[in-house]
């Protein structure tokens, strides 16, 4: 079986990716927070660790759940890994993937909430009150598949060609391989992001090769497979997971995730910390203060 993360900097961890020619990796830490950039260089690299080829900025940062302190310290750093990644100028489309009904999938249209969209705020307007320094954003939590009956990737593609935007970032739970990472760990890369990836079912990917624009991926691992989980507590290899351990972690033949009971805490402290983060990287102009009251 393949055990299964979202995030490169586990996956690097389970392959030695020093080993690895084409890989590179990078770590400092900034107060409570520690920045993870791996670089994937090649596609030799990208197809060993089986992630696409692109960079990857894993934040450390304290539990979500048990610490709302020094939030602006959080956001500064946050949005300046964002920032890093994105097209200097032009419209921004922001779109948070998952289904709001299911809490552990939620993260992505609770972000959309607290997003600043600017793109209806015409020359005039933002002349006459001050807001001349907007960057233009639109914002938009398109739901899942089996609510609207289309594929996410064909509704973003459709408003892509409408709005123009030069850049996308996408939000969206994900799946770590420990639960020590849950609530603890956000990644930002400029590879894009596989919806419902998090809750193990995926939909066609959105990156740049599919829809033609830089695309930003942000996430936060919400759950762990429970086949994963067990091999982390039990320290096995991939080769001595056996058969009786697969059928405990899926009764059902379908296999099952893992998430913290306080999961509603960590997507609302999740939720508007990424929110908070997308605004400040996408309008450097403006305090947290003034995002804030703005939004």
């Amino acid at each position: 079986m393949n055990f299964r993360t979202d995030l490169a900097v586990e996956a690097v961890e389970v392959l030695d990716s020093h080993k690895i020619k084409g890989i590179t990796q990078q770590e400092k830490n900034l107060g409570s927070l520690k920045i993870i950039k791996v670089s994937i260089k090649t596609d030799e690299a990208a197809k060993k660790i089986g992630k696409l080829k692109g960079e990857y900025i894993t934040i450390e940062l304290p539990t979500l759940t048990d610490n709302a302190q020094d939030i602006n310290e959080k956001v500064e750093t946050i949005s300046e890994q964002i920032r890093y990644l994105l097209p200097k100028n032009g419209l921004i489309f922001v779109v948070g993937l998952g289904n709001e009904s299911i809490t552990p999938d939620a993260l992505g249209p609770r972000t959309i909430k607290s997003i600043l969209a600017t793109r209806h705020i015409t020359k005039e307007i933002a002349r006459s009150t001050g807001l001349e320094a907007l960057r233009g954003v639109a914002a938009i939590a398109p739901g899942v598949l089996g609510q609207t009956g289309i594929e996410v990737s064909e509704i973003i593609q459709s408003i892509i060609k409408k709005i123009n935007p030069v850049g996308l970032i996408v939000v969206d739970a994900l799946a770590s391989m420990q639960a020590s990472r849950l609530g603890t760990t956000i990644q930002i890369c400029n590879t894009g992001i596989s919806p419902g990836s998090g809750v193990g079912n995926s939909r066609p990917g959105l990156n740049e090769k599919t829809m033609g624009v830089p695309v930003i991926g942000v996430g936060v691992p919400t759950v762990v497979d429970a086949q994963t989980l067990a091999k982390d507590i039990l320290k096995l290899s991939e080769n001595s997971y056996n058969e009786r351990l697969n059928d405990k972690t899926m009764p059902s033949g379908e296999p099952m995730i893992v998430t913290p009971r306080e999961i509603d805490l960590l997507i609302e402290r999740a939720s508007k910390l990424l929110a908070m983060s997308i605004n400040s990287a996408l309008q450097p102009e403006f305090s947290i203060e003034e995002i804030m009251s703005l939004v």
